[in-house]
């Protein structure tokens, strides 16, 4: 074998819980270690540790991107009530997604990878659709009452100045749930930057929308934000040959269903949420989708797409083989692989992230595929069903012989 190919700068390494935190082994040892002379600097975001540090290793984490410009994540999670009794934690700490989101200021955008043996739930998609989510603000750091009597519910805004704004929110005759979010324009800004620079460089129209007509002042300066950001990529944008096309929001999801697909779906932080699983569904499975987090500046963390596989995980501890699928972790090395090549202009770096995902490609089209994808794949009477130590030997041997 020829020698490993050999990095400059190390990637930041976010190791996770559960079934992805095996399987992240796994890829490295198997489809990474033996091939690149990888670097990394690691933080482990497994719970357990997160806790032990008192969530401070989520912000070195973070940090460490900054300064290094490229991560790569594990899937982690996020504590409830039952996780706090499961690993006695000191705190319900909050989404690492979150934290890492809110320090880098980036933008989340998620694609499906697809395969012609998998076609989409929506007839008419032809070309994957990239949704755009605004990772910040909104119910994901709201703040919620729920009252036991009547009364009357009011905003209050108290500026540094000493002047201060007051609106009625309702006067409740009874018990009721009350709800405050917020967003901040810097933000927003963030948000239109890294939308209108990653279409760019895409070379795909980008999509926007929200419900102005009815929220006029808070998604109406979302609107307006865009808008007027806009105006400063409107000539890259018309040498690209691409459009920014704005509709509200319940306009936008009807045209999605009916278009061809191949285009950016900016969405604010909730919608994108929601959106972002609806269309990998209907492209295929969470399994089987990208995400990566851009900051303006030009700041990278590629993650999975799904979550940390529980079900999976208690059931290897039982000692199964689990047909767990690893593409969407496989594409989170792949892009942080690729993106630290460009970035040190080491060709040999991103030729290998793109054989690596052409492997995984031709491995599911081969019929050597994890359950998930089985059940969705069509089925020419060669499929074989593997479990995942199985499924990665198979990439492995596809890799080798595209090196």
């Amino acid at each position: 074998m020829a020698d490993k190919i050999l990095m400059k700068t190390p990637l930041v390494e976010m190791d996770g819980d559960e079934m992805t935190r095996i399987l992240w082994q796994m890829i490295k040892d198997e489809l990474i270690l033996p091939f690149v002379d990888l670097k990394t600097e690691y933080y482990d975001l497994g719970l357990k540790h997160r806790d032990e540090t008192r969530d401070q290793v989520t912000i070195d984490s973070a940090e460490a991107t900054k300064k290094y410009g490229v991560a790569v994540k594990c899937a982690t999670i996020t504590p409830n009530v039952q996780r706090m009794s499961e690993y006695d934690l000191h705190e319900m700490w909050k989404s690492p997604n979150g934290t890492i989101r809110a320090i880098l200021d980036g933008t989340v955008f998620r694609t499906p990878i697809t395969v012609s043996r998998i076609h989409p739930a929506v007839r008419s998609w032809e070309k994957p659709i990239t949704i755009a989510r605004h990772a910040y603000g909104d119910v994901y750091k709201n703040t919620e009452i729920r009252t036991t009597e009547g009364g009357t519910a009011e905003l209050v805004f108290t500026g540094d100045s000493g002047a201060v704004t007051r609106q009625i929110v309702q006067k409740l005759d009874g018990p009721g749930v009350l709800q405050g979010m917020h967003n901040k324009e810097a933000s927003i800004r963030s948000f239109a930057h890294s939308c209108f620079q990653f279409a760019l460089s895409q070379k795909q129209d980008l999509w926007f929308g929200t419900k102005d007509t009815i929220s006029k002042i808070y998604d109406g300066a979302f609107k307006e934000i865009m808008a007027e950001v806009f105006e400063e990529y409107k000539d890259r944008f018309d040498a690209a040959g691409i459009e920014y096309f704005y509709t509200l929001i319940d306009d936008a999801v009807a045209r999605v269903i009916r278009s061809k697909g191949g285009f950016i779906w900016a969405c604010k932080n909730y919608d994108g949420d929601v959106m972002s699983d609806m269309v990998s569904t209907a492209f295929g499975s969470l399994a089987m989708m990208t995400s990566v987090l851009v900051s303006p500046d030009g700041i990278y963390e590629y993650e999975a797409a799904h979550g940390t596989v529980t079900r999976h995980y208690y059931r290897y501890l039982q000692g199964e083989q689990t047909s767990t699928n690893p593409v969407a972790t496989i594409f989170a090395w792949t892009g942080a692989l690729r993106k630290r090549g460009e970035l040190d202009d080491i060709q040999d770096l991103v030729t290998f992230a793109d054989k690596l995902e052409k492997a995984c490609l031709d491995t599911i089209e081969s019929g050597i595929m994890t359950k998930d994808l089985a059940l969705l794949a069509d089925d020419d009477g060669t499929i074989q069903v593997v479990n995942s130590v199985e499924f990665l030997k198979a990439i492995r041997r596809c890799l080798e012989a595209l090196l």
